[in-house]
């Protein structure tokens, strides 16, 4: 990595550097584990680079079907060079079984299946932990317009059931994931694509026979084996082959 670059912002799980290229960024993955709005925090080794590579094989197959995101290429093992865009401040969480914060909200049985997916929009405001809005509290205030809202929607139904499909067909299945949108300009025009990243850090993902999950869950409940855990689903999508040594922590 080169340290000479400019950092432009720094979260939970990844940094942003200013790109080679005007409307660039380079996206770098870390280590750092959160949870809990970061009140839970860890450091686990080869983390970043694995999801540095799922996130790139995803956007990768959503860019090829059509679901525009800012995933351009992947630069090496923990940096991909992505579209800067104008991040909505949203984070978008698609539903398929009961988990998590909706069990807990609802008293309902986690692994209950949901007769049809749910949608729910949370503002991104770590200091207020990151409350559940609904579309008139985002065209209130703002955040999105009723036309982006759409877009928002209609693309988030697609990579559902883009990754319902990929997920099922090695035996994993997509409980909820939570993604985010951001604009691109074209002039003095504005459209909504995908942003982020997708990953275990960022979905629920639980083996379809056994139910053992294989996602952040394993470390927000101290359930251990983590990294074992995102490399199983990284070795299921086919991706493991410049990455053998992701475990022992020999990947930096």
């Amino acid at each position: 990595m080169n340290t000479k670059r400019k950092k432009l912002y720094e979260g939970k799980a990844k940094i942003l550097y200013e790109g080679p290229e005007p409307g660039t960024l380079i996206q770098y993955f870390k280590d750092d584990a959160t949870a809990f709005n970061a009140q839970k925090k860890a450091t686990l080794e080869g983390k970043g680079v694995i999801n540095n590579r799922i996130s790139e094989f995803i956007m990768s197959r959503l860019n090829s079907i059509g679901v525009t995101n800012h995933f351009i290429k992947r630069l090496n093992l923990r940096e991909q060079l992505i579209r800067e865009v104008e991040i909505i401040p949203l984070e978008v969480v698609c539903r398929n079984v009961v988990a998590g914060s909706l069990a807990q909200r609802l008293g309902q049985e986690e692994g209950t299946p949901l007769p049809r997916s749910i949608i729910e929009f949370y503002y991104k405001k770590d200091e207020l932990n990151d409350p559940m809005v609904t579309e008139e509290h985002i065209t209130a205030f703002n955040w999105a317009s009723t036309q982006e809202l759409d877009d928002i929607l209609a693309m988030t139904v697609r990579v559902n059931d883009y990754l319902c499909g990929m997920f099922g067909a090695v035996g994993i299945t997509l409980v909820d994931f939570k993604i985010e949108f951001g604009r691109v300009w074209e002039n003095d025009f504005s459209r909504v694509i995908l942003a982020d990243e997708i990953s275990p850090d960022s979905c629920r993902l639980w083996d379809t026979t056994t139910g053992e999950k294989l996602d952040k869950d394993r470390f927000r409940r101290d359930m251990g084996d983590v990294i074992e855990s995102y490399t199983e689903v990284a070795r299921r999508l086919g991706i493991m082959k410049d990455m053998p040594t992701v475990i022992q922590g020999g990947l930096h």
